[in-house]
């Protein structure tokens, strides 16, 4: 008889859904590919926490009202800025300077590690210099981690 109970609480707890709650956060490097070193280059990683529903509108057919949430209020002003160094200096492109931000970028990533986030998706994306009279350009990457509850 204690077996069959047995059986039958561990069948009842195969069919429960467990539902692992999942947070996410964002670390972005930018990295200035402006010439002559001009740029300014960071590890960014916000503090705080932000509600996007809170700054959602749904607009129908029906109902085409403007989002009126105000910018100020979206600002975060609590986040982490690491100084990374830029791609270019007055000679040009610094390699020394990328393997410093490498190093600094895989410190941060083995943090996030040992304090339980995992590296899900890894995003990057350049604007560069477009000729003569642009002198823009970053090179900007998105680490999205992930963990539990």
């Amino acid at each position: 008889m204690k077996r069959v109970i047995l059986v039958l609480a561990i069948a009842m707890f195969s069919f429960i859904e467990t539902n692992a709650q999942v947070e996410y956060k964002i670390v972005t490097s930018v990295e200035s590919i402006v010439p002559s070193g001009l740029g300014r280059s960071r590890l960014i990683s916000a503090s705080v926490d932000r509600d996007y529903e809170s700054f959602t509108s749904e607009k129908t057919e029906e109902d085409n009202t403007r989002n009126k949430s105000k910018r100020k209020d979206i600002r975060v002003k609590d986040f982490e800025e690491t100084k990374l160094l830029n791609f270019f200096n007055l000679a040009g492109i610094r390699f020394q300077n990328i393997a410093s931000n490498d190093a600094l970028v895989s410190s941060k990533l083995s943090t996030m590690a040992e304090e339980g986030w995992e590296l899900a998706f890894v995003t990057s994306g350049v604007e560069s210099d477009s000729g003569k009279d642009d002198g823009q350009g970053i090179f900007i990457t998105r680490y999205i981690f992930k963990r539990n509850k």
